[in-house]
């Protein structure tokens, strides 16, 4: 499972006994080894005592909880299904199963589930949730038919393999935990495979990448290695690991309550690789590893090997786990990290970046998408980006969907546990059978965002007293369309919009309120109405109120730029008129979303 060395870019390798202590019964040796990530383990004894007569619910939530962590989603689906009947279980065993329902595309049930966890408390993420589930089922009910997917049964196994990576024109790396012997020392207990490692394909012959490890003091294989990229000379890579310096240098991080178990983490680290003598051999640390604090791994590389992309946990982040960058000085050294920003990452888990020209594709499970990790793409580079775009199915499934590589304008590979696979990840290829003049996926123009962000001035709109939603947005008209304005006519100033759940005014919007200022001090007699909407998302009553305080931001900036209040009505129309099909339920990208966050004014008296 590529969860454990990316998602949550955390090992928890060993406990150590602490003092001498009694034996521990059976419950409690499978609860150290659960403490230690070692569901394997855990799983056997779990599972033994819940099939006695009348379990405890605690221990059936536990063997769920296990198949869950290792991947095994059918039989997670199962043992939820019996957790949930239990009144001493926690609430999260909701959500979980929820997840997973929607995993294997059982969509009612896991809407219910989602209401049964969120309970109508967090609106916000009920909404997101639900959209989820409804985007998936239209989405794969609609397929974006340009594109074929095959499993690359060649390269696969019934293990995880996954982050195919091109090495030279036509070779190529990939990450595996199939077991390279069945020794114990081989099994990594958290699922009862084993640890990952680098593999080459040449030539359809898949084989182990010879990294001559043995001796080395930064890095001897013992744990986790991969995924592995390298720069366009190919005598330079850039190679994900799990830490393998003694565990006295690594401080330890928890005491379980009984103080029986030490527990330190085991962090990723990325390493610099280069050939001696033909072989990879010679290996550096990156210089912003910090093993004792947070991981960093999963490496990108821009076309002229100048700026390096990679996930991270590092302080300062938008959430979990984040995408940064560091761009390479005159030096040949790498600067400082920085965070690529909102329009990339979210509270939730961004990774697997890979970079084609301007075009970042990374993997979230914090964006609107079809559940678990989505794959998705961004224009621009480094800390300036548009808004990502939801690649959809076939590209994406109710599964997790990441690290996705593009090897022309006809195809490419990306790596998913989805359903039908030969393991638990796999590697799949995809073809892109379109028009010739289209691009990959996710290249596409964006929708009606594209349009009214590409146009100066203040958009006309007569038809905004329908309850009927607009599938078009009115044509642009230049700023001065205001001085010649007639009565009861609405016009929507253009950038004038607003987050998700916010009414700040942003610095978008404000450079449009003060193009509005000069123009009303232009037609000192006219008294507008200033009024502000939201999305369809969270309930009406909700949205209402939302959409006041949006008018009233307005208004008060306008005052601040010397309009008098007296000249200025706010008045705020919630999730009513809409202008374009996004109403509840219906499953809409985020930039279509942002159209109906808007503000218009109308003249009311001259």
């Amino acid at each position: 499972m590529k969860k454990i060395a990316t998602l949550l870019l955390l090992f928890i390798s060993m406990a150590a006994r602490v003092s001498a202590q009694e034996q521990p019964d059976t419950k409690q040796l499978a609860d150290n080894f659960f403490e230690r990530y070692e569901y394997f383990n855990a799983l056997k004894i779990y599972k033994r005592l819940a099939e006695k007569s009348n379990p405890d619910g605690l221990i059936v939530e536990r063997v769920a909880d296990c198949y869950r962590l290792m991947g095994d989603y059918n039989n997670a689906e199962e043992w939820y299904g019996k957790t949930i009947g239990y009144a001493e279980i926690e609430p999260i065993d909701h959500f979980y199963y929820a997840e997973i329902l929607l995993r294997n595309k059982k969509f009612t049930e896991a809407k219910e589930q989602y209401k049964h966890y969120y309970q109508q408390e967090d609106k916000v993420q009920l909404a997101l949730k639900l959209a989820s589930v409804d985007s998936a089922q239209k989405w794969i009910k609609e397929p974006e038919k340009a594109y074929t997917i095959h499993n690359q049964q060649k390269l696969n196994s019934k293990y995880s393999d996954w982050g195919l990576s091109h090495w030279g024109p036509d070779k190529y790396v990939f990450t595996s935990d199939r077991k390279a012997s069945n020794s114990k020392k081989d099994t990594y207990y958290r699922n009862g495979d084993g640890y990952f490692n680098v593999y080459k394909d040449e030539n359809d012959v898949v084989t182990l990448f010879d990294l001559k490890t043995k001796g080395n003091k930064l890095f001897d294989s013992k744990y986790h290695v991969g995924p592995m990229i390298f720069t366009n000379t190919g005598d330079t890579a850039y190679i994900t690991i799990t830490t393998t310096v003694p565990h006295k240098q690594l401080p330890t991080d928890v005491k379980t309550p009984d103080n029986t178990q030490k527990l330190y983490t085991r962090r990723l680290e990325l390493l610099v690789a280069t050939k001696v003598k033909g072989q990879w051999a010679s290996f550096k640390s990156f210089p912003y590893n910090n093993l004792a604090e947070y991981s960093v791994g999963n490496a990108a590389l821009s076309g002229d090997g100048k700026t390096i992309y990679f996930t991270s946990d590092m302080p300062g982040g938008e959430g979990k786990t984040d995408i940064w960058y560091c761009a390479k000085n005159s030096n040949g050294d790498w600067d400082q990290p920085v965070n690529c920003g909102k329009n990339i990452n979210t509270k939730e888990d961004e990774s697997f970046p890979t970079i084609m020209g301007n075009l970042l594709y990374f993997s979230s499970n914090g964006l609107p998408g079809m559940g678990g990790l989505d794959i998705f793409r961004a224009k621009g580079e480094k800390a300036s980006w548009g808004k990502a775009i939801n690649l959809k199915y076939p590209i994406n499934s109710t599964s997790d969907d990441f690290y996705f590589i593009a090897n022309n304008k006809t195809g490419g590979y990306l790596s998913s546990n989805r359903e039908g696979g030969l393991g638990n990840d796999d590697i799949y290829s995809f073809d892109y059978n379109g028009p010739a003049e289209n691009s990959l996926p996710g290249d596409e123009q964006d929708s009606d965002r594209a349009n009214i962000t590409s146009a100066n001035g203040i958009y006309k709109n007569k038809d905004l007293a329908s309850s009927k939603p607009n599938t078009k947005v009115a044509s642009p008209q230049p700023v001065t369309a205001l001085l010649t304005l007639h009565k009861n006519e609405s016009i929507i100033l253009n950038n004038i919009y607003y987050d998700l759940n916010k009414w700040n005014i942003r610095p978008d919007a404000a450079a449009e309120l003060r193009k509005l200022a000069v123009i009303l001090k232009q037609r000192p007699n006219i008294r507008l109405e200033v009024s502000s909407y939201t999305d369809s998302r969270a309930p009406s009553a909700y949205n209402l109120i939302l959409s006041q305080k949006r008018a009233m931001a307005a208004v008060n900036y306008l005052v601040e730029l010397g309009i008098p209040r007296a000249r200025l009505v706010p008045k705020g129309y919630g999730d009513t008129h809409l202008l374009n099909n996004c109403t509840k339920g219906e499953y809409c990208t985020e930039e279509q979303h942002q159209i109906n966050r808007r503000t218009e004014v109308r003249i009311i008296s001259e």
